[in-house]
């Protein structure tokens, strides 16, 4: 059994002293406190929307999100989702393989891929920000098809896209998170699927704006979402736009939306079919528009910390919050029974170690 010493964020609040797991959890041992001082022992994030990292993109095959995942998990990322983009149901079809082997693969330097989320391709081509041009309408067989090759936990489309229903409500039924997203929908129409359990991908970026007329998808995500995506860059969203939807939607969690040029140099990548460069800390197409990120979940933390967030509640929006939404209690939370997944923080909240299952990552 490995023992690791600290102020530990339990699910009930911060306990100072030892920690002790095999596999999972085994004992929490120690006195509340209400100032909690480094090392911190924080749930191991959960990231709901990766597309690579570490030179690669994980539209190019098994291979290449493991690259991204081990990437991810030197940042503390301990599961995820790889996520598609937009491309024909061929490309699609060859991801979705990729992601079965992924997760029959068992990578002890790596974040554990949950499954797929599915960025498309039932997006409003109108909106496709940094997607590639391969949105269609939305096809129940394909979907039905796709369902037999990887587990699908995420699925994002514009509900535009599906006017009568039938793709969200299959998907819904087949137990995946639809989210809305590269959408121009109404405000009536994003606000019927938000309450019909619908989630919300990146919110603000490449949907219909909140406004005080003419409201479209983002203003009725903070009127109606449970659940909602954001890049915590303090690129894609100004800080203050991430207040406000703190204070609006009760499961507002992180996700980096990193791109292959997570964790390298300055320089030029891919990001399916898109020519995509990293400068500056950002991801652009070459007309200047952003094209996912090239953050890391630690980063995102000390982001959120940096906004005002206590470090208790950054952490739940970066593990616990996602974990929850796809229906993962045994993961993003640190309590007896649940698995060993854990990052230890020093004061100026860098990574001193991670812990995969209860295996530490190798140096």
């Amino acid at each position: 059994m490995e023992t690791v010493r600290g102020s530990i964020l339990t699910e009930t609040g911060w306990v100072t002293g030892d920690l002790g797991f095999g596999r999972c959890v085994d004992r929490i041992e120690g006195r509340p406190t209400e100032t909690p001082e480094p090392p911190f022992v924080l749930p191991g994030f959960v990231d709901l929307h990766v597309h690579g990292g570490g030179g690669e993109d994980m539209m190019a095959g098994a291979e290449a999100i493991r690259t991204a995942a081990r990437l991810h998990a030197r940042h503390g990322t301990t599961s995820m989702l790889a996520t598609s983009v937009t491309a024909p149901f061929a490309e699609v079809e060859r991801f979705l393989g990729a992601v079965d082997a992924a997760m029959a693969a068992h990578w002890p330097d790596a974040a554990r891929v949950l499954g797929a989320h599915l960025e498309g391709p039932f997006l409003n081509p109108d909106k496709l920000g940094a997607q590639p041009d391969f949105a269609v309408a939305a096809d129940l067989d394909a979907l039905r098809r796709w369902l037999t090759l990887a587990p699908v936990r995420v699925m994002t489309l514009a509900p535009e896209m599906d006017p009568d229903d039938r793709v969200i409500a299959a998907a819904q039924a087949a137990g995946i998170k639809v989210q809305l997203g590269h959408s121009l929908c109404d405000y009536a129409r994003a606000a019927a699927c938000l309450q019909a359990g619908c989630g919300v991908t990146h919110l603000f970026n490449a949907m219909s704006p909140a406004a005080h007329r003419g409201n479209g998808l983002a203003g009725a995500a903070l009127a109606h979402a449970g659940f909602a995506e954001v890049i915590p860059d303090l690129l894609h969203v100004e800080a203050g736009a991430i207040l406000a939807a703190r204070r609006a939607i009760p499961g507002l969690y992180g996700v980096t939306d990193a791109t292959a040029g997570a964790g390298m140099p300055d320089g030029a990548f891919r990001l399916g079919a898109q020519h995509v460069h990293k400068a500056g800390g950002a991801m652009r197409l070459t007309d200047g528009t952003l094209a996912g990120s090239a953050l890391t979940m630690d980063q995102a933390l000390r982001n959120l910390v940096g906004i005002g967030l206590p470090l208790a509640e950054a952490s739940a929006r970066l593990s616990t919050l996602p974990a929850d939404w796809i229906g993962r209690p045994d993961i993003g939370r640190i309590r007896e029974g649940a698995s060993a997944d854990l990052v230890v923080l020093d004061g100026a909240l860098d990574l001193t170690a991670v812990y995969i299952g209860g295996h530490p990552l190798p140096a």
